[in-house]
């Protein structure tokens, strides 16, 4: 499976769930960690628990995949992490703190995947 095809169950896996504001931002030539980084938020600690916990599950199960995942206990900020995709599910306010995007998006850049779709 290729990275590209990864980050594609990444993003149905969330939207299924109803992550909203799902943020794709390419890592490829920037950094070791991954090809891609996905951002996305719950309305709840349950919700982002929920989310990420589907998606780990999804990927075990219908890929063979075993993610890395950390947070879950207060799940305010859980990180999955697939090798080649990093995701990160947030509660909006704590989000909001870290501002991720800003941290790794080029500048000027606003790729949202789910955007009118």
């Amino acid at each position: 499976m290729t990275s590209e095809d990864l980050l594609k169950v990444v993003i149905d896996s969330l939207e299924d769930d109803k992550a909203e504001d799902i943020v794709t931002i390419d890592l490829r030539g920037r950094s070791e960690m991954g090809d891609f980084m996905v951002i996305a938020s719950g309305r709840s600690t349950r919700q982002v628990a929920a989310i990420a916990e589907k998606l780990a599950d999804r990927l075990k199960q219908d890929h063979g995949i075993l993610s890395k995942m950390e947070g879950k206990e207060t799940a305010d900020w859980v990180l999955i992490d697939t090798g080649d995709v990093i995701v990160h599910v947030f509660r909006p306010e704590v989000r909001d703190f870290y501002q991720l995007e800003k941290m790794w998006m080029p500048s000027g850049a606003a790729n949202r995947s789910a955007a009118a779709g």
